[in-house]
């Protein structure tokens, strides 16, 4: 039995019994293996993966496998998030040129957002995208993306130039700016791209985790209770503000996405 199961059961430690309250920590991020498949270890945000993966593709499938002039209502709502993404993020930030991109840019949408929203459906209950190695493996999809655009639209010499050279600066400059433009669209992209997701699921599941313990550890007395309704109170309100949160960081990320490959497809100066 891993420790976040564990804390589960401890069900006798109340306020006031002498115990003292176990907050949530680096364990609660850590899951022991449910299964094995082919000699590799599959875990709970593992498996969430998986689902979630499936549960999009299975929702998209159904929505435009037989697609009408009319719409129903599946193919109606699956029509409206498709076009949230092309008009709002490819279109928008990329222009013209995004059509091209609008398969990856949905897909990395969705994706995000539904490993996001694994935090708030009932029995798994937890973020997948507040494992580092999840952000940190789509950044790197990101940035193997855009880097390819970059140097196949400019070629090896152009796409050094785009990267490291912008345009319209006086050429003294550049000896402090090229370094500088180099560490950053190389190796600075990625790593926020991953880790601003990271931290917002991060800290979002363990402000959650703190109230939703903080509830049943208050529990056994009059005051106890009255101090057990406002942290449940408070934990209701930090799942709908966390609801929010999940849209908006899935939404930034594509639309970071979305900058960079614009940059990438500028020619270089």
């Amino acid at each position: 039995m891993s420790s976040d199961q564990l804390l589960a059961f401890e069900t006798d430690c109340h306020l006031f019994k002498g115990c003292g309250f176990e907050a949530p920590s680096v364990w609660s991020f850590i899951f022991d293996p449910i299964a094995e498949v082919g000699g590799v270890e599959i875990n709970k945000p593992m498996l969430l993966a998986f689902i979630g993966t499936f549960a999009i593709l299975g929702f998209f499938w159904a929505a435009f496998a037989n697609p009408k002039v009319v719409p129903g209502k599946l193919q109606m709502v699956a029509e409206a998030l498709y076009e949230f993404v092309r008009r709002g993020i490819a279109r928008e930030v990329i222009g013209k040129k995004g059509d091209a991109f609008i398969p990856f840019l949905v897909s990395l949408f969705f994706f995000v957002w539904m490993l996001n929203l694994w935090a708030i459906i009932p029995i798994a209950q937890f973020p997948v995208s507040a494992i580092i190695a999840y952000p940190a493996g789509l950044a790197l999809v990101v940035w193997i993306t855009y880097m390819t655009v970059t140097f196949k639209t400019n070629g090896f010499v152009g796409g050094i130039r785009n990267l490291c050279v912008p345009g319209g600066l006086p050429k003294p400059i550049y000896v402090l700016l090229t370094p500088i433009e180099f560490v950053s669209n190389i190796f600075v992209r990625p790593f926020t791209l991953a880790v601003r997701l990271f931290a917002n699921m991060f800290a979002g599941h363990i402000l959650i985790l703190i109230f939703t313990i903080a509830t049943w550890y208050m529990l056994g007395t009059f005051l106890g209770t009255l101090y057990a309704t406002a942290s449940f109170a408070m934990t209701i309100v930090l799942t709908a503000f966390e609801l929010f949160i999940q849209a908006l960081q899935a939404y930034v990320f594509t639309v970071l996405t979305a900058t960079y490959l614009s940059q990438a497809l500028e020619e270089a100066h």
